[in-house]
C-alpha cells in the first residue's frame, strides 16, 4: 500500500479508516509471509527431513496436565518400595544364535600331532587322553547356482504294428521357452519383490557366464503373469468380499512411446486386513492399474464391494458412499500429518492436536486384535470423551485463527471430514488409520525408484498382477519364491481350473 505523505488527510475518521486498512494489509502480508515459510520448511522436510511422524514422549504432556498430576499425587501416596538385593547385572549375549533350520557343514579340526607324533605329551612325555572339544559357529554363503535339466524322454516301438510309444514333452511355461518354473519365479520374486529392474538381472546373469537379454526376461514375465492372471482374479474377489476394505492409489510412471516420454499411470490398491479386530479373512492386498486417478475408476473396482470402505481424503471416493452400499470411514493418520508439519514448523496448537490424537492411538494400540464389540465398547468409554472434546477444541481454535493460515486450513480438513473420523467409534471394526494400505503400496515406491517406469501399459498391469501375489504371501506369512515356484510348476502339470483356491497363499501358509 502506498501512501502520499505529504498529502495526508485532515479529517479524523479518514485517518482512523486509513490506519486501519494499513494494519490489516500488514496482518494479511504476516499471514502469508507465515504461509510460505511452511511451505519452504515442509519441502525442506520432505527432501532432508526424517519421513517419521513419531512425536517426542515429552508431547503427550500438552492438554493433559490433570492426567498427570493426578498420577502424580497417586504416584506419591504409595509407600516407598523396600529395598532390593542387588544382583549382579546380567551380561548381554554378544549375538543373537544362528537360526536353527539353517543346514550345518561340520568340520574338526584334528589335534596337532607334528610336534608329538606317539599321542604323548610334547611337554613331559605323558599319555594324552579326550578332554572334551569346544565348538562355534560361523555363517557362510552358497552364491545362487544355474543348472541345465536335461530331459530324457525313450522310446519304444513295436516291430508288429509300427506303434510308437513315448512320454508326452513336458509342458512349459513359455512354448519353446529355457526356464523351469524355478528360474521365472527367481525372476519374478528379483523383479517385484527385491525390486531388481529386469536390466540389472540380466547383468546378473552374465556374470554367471549365461548371456539372457532383458527382452528374454521380459518374455518370461509376461508368459508367467498370463498363467497368474487368474490367481490375480480370485485375490481381487477374496479382497471385494471382505467387511471392510482400505483404499489408496499411487503413480507408476509408463513409457509413451508415441511422445517419447512417460505418461504417469496409477496403481489402485485395495487392502483387506482383519487381523486388528480378529476378523475371519485371511490379509490379502490387489492392485489394479489405471491409466488416470479419475473418480471413475474406483467405482469400477469396487462395483461389487458392500461394506465399509476406509479411505484418505481424496474427493473421488465420496461419491461411492451415495447409494449406501459403501459406508466411508476417514484416516486420521491424514490428519493428523497436516499438524505434523505445522508442529514441526513449532506451532503449540499443533502440537496439543498431536497429543491430543496420540490419546486415542494408544487406546487403539490397548484394543487391537480384540473382537469388534469390545473394541467398540472401550471406545465407547475412553475414546468418545476424548474425540468430542478433540472438535469443541478445534472449533474454539479456528474461531481466532486467521482463514488463510495453514493451522486453520488443518483444522478445516479434519472437521469437513470429521463424520467419517467418527466412524471408528459405532462400528469396532473400524480402525483409525489406512495404513494397512499404505504400507502395501510402499514396495510400489522402491519398484518405482529403481525401474524408473514400466515399459507400456502391459508392463503395469503385469506389475498389478505379480505385486498383488507377492505383496500377499508376504501379508500371510509366505515365502514368495518358493510359493511361486510351486504354483507355476503345478499350473503348468495341469492344476484343474476347479482347485484354483488351494493355490492362493493362504492356503500354503
Amino acid at each position: 500500500m502506498r501512501i502520499a505523505l505529504d498529502n495526508l488527510p485532515t479529517d479524523v475518521s479518514v485517518l482512523h479508516q486509513l490506519v486501519r486498512d494499513m494494519v490489516g494489509a500488514l496482518d494479511e502480508s504476516e499471514i502469508e509471509a507465515e504461509r510460505l515459510r511452511l511451505i519452504i520448511r515442509q519441502f525442506q522436510r520432505a527432501s532432508f527431513g526424517q519421513r517419521s511422524e513419531q512425536l517426542d514422549p515429552d508431547q503427550m504432556a500438552f492438554g493433559l496436565e490433570d492426567l498427570e498430576a493426578d498420577l502424580a499425587r497417586a504416584e506419591a501416596r504409595k509407600p516407598p518400595p523396600a529395598p532390593a538385593e542387588p544382583s549382579k547385572p546380567k551380561k548381554a549375549p554378544h549375538r543373537s544364535p544362528l537360526p536353527p533350520h539353517l543346514p550345518r557343514a561340520e568340520c574338526v579340526l584334528p589335534v596337532p600331532h607334528d610336534a608329538c607324533p606317539d599321542c604323548a605329551c610334547p611337554d613331559c612325555g605323558g599319555a594324552l587322553t579326550d578332554a572334551g572339544s569346544t565348538s562355534s559357529e560361523m555363517l557362510d554363503w552358497i552364491p545362487a547356482q544355474l543348472r541345465v535339466v536335461k530331459v530324457t524322454r525313450p522310446k519304444c516301438a513295436c516291430r508288429a504294428c509300427g506303434t510308437l510309444l513315448q512320454a508326452p514333452a513336458p509342458e512349459r511355461v513359455l512354448a519353446g521357452g529355457l526356464a523351469t518354473p524355478g528360474l521365472i519365479a527367481h525372476v519374478l520374486v528379483s523383479r517385484y519383490a527385491d525390486h531388481l529392474p529386469l536390466y540389472r538381472q540380466s547383468q546378473i546373469f552374465d556374470r554367471h557366464g549365461l548371456a539372457i537379454s532383458r527382452s528374454t526376461l521380459s518374455d518370461w514375465v509376461g508368459a508367467a503373469c498370463w498363467w497368474l492372471e487368474a490367481l490375480h482374479e480370485r485375490v481381487v474377489a477374496h479382497v471385494m468380499a471382505g467387511e471392510r476394505v482400505f483404499a489408496d492409489d499411487t503413480t507408476l510412471p509408463v513409457l509413451d512411446p508415441g511422445r517419447g516420454k512417460t505418461k504417469t499411470g496409477r496403481l489402485w490398491a485395495y487392502t483387506r486386513d482383519d487381523r486388528s479386530w480378529d476378523g475371519p479373512g485371511h490379509p490379502a492386498v490387489v492392485f489394479v492399474y489405471a491409466p488416470d486417478r479419475t473418480a471413475a475408476r474406483p467405482a469400477e473396482h469396487l462395483a461389487s464391494f458392500r461394506g465399509i470402505l476406509q479411505v484418505d481424503g481424496y474427493a473421488g471416493f465420496e461419491q461411492l458412499a451415495a447409494d449406501g452400499t459403501i459406508t466411508l470411514a476417514a484416516c486420521w493418520s491424514h490428519a493428523r500429518r497436516k499438524f505434523y508439519e505445522l508442529h514441526k514448523a513449532g506451532s503449540p496448537v499443533a502440537s496439543e492436536a498431536l497429543a491430543r490424537i496420540a490419546a486415542l492411538y494408544k487406546i487403539e494400540a490397548d484394543i487391537r486384535g480384540q473382537p469388534p464389540a469390545e473394541r467398540q465398547r472401550v471406545r465407547a468409554q475412553q475414546s468418545r470423551p476424548l474425540v468430542e472434546a478433540l472438535k469443541l477444541w478445534l472449533e474454539l481454535k479456528l474461531a481466532h485463527l486467521p482463514g488463510r493460515s495453514r493451522l486453520a486450513e488443518a483444522i478445516r480438513y479434519a472437521l469437513n471430514r470429521w463424520s467419517g473420523l467418527c466412524q471408528f467409534l459405532d462400528d469396532g471394526r473400524v480402525d483409525l488409520d489406512t495404513n494397512p494400505v499404505e504400507r502395501s503400496i510402499r514396495p510400489v515406491a522402491l519398484g518405482r525408484k529403481n525401474a524408473l517406469f514400466a515399459g507400456s501399459d502391459g508392463g503395469a498391469k503385469r506389475w498389478a498382477v505379480v505385486g498383488s501375489l507377492v505383496e500377499t504371501a508376504k501379508l500371510n506369512g509366505v515365502e514368495p519364491y518358493a510359493w511361486l515356484r510351486d504354483v507355476l510348476t503345478k499350473m503348468v502339470d495341469g492344476h484343474p481350473q476347479q482347485r484354483l483356491d488351494e493355490l492362493l497363499p493362504w492356503s500354503q501358509a
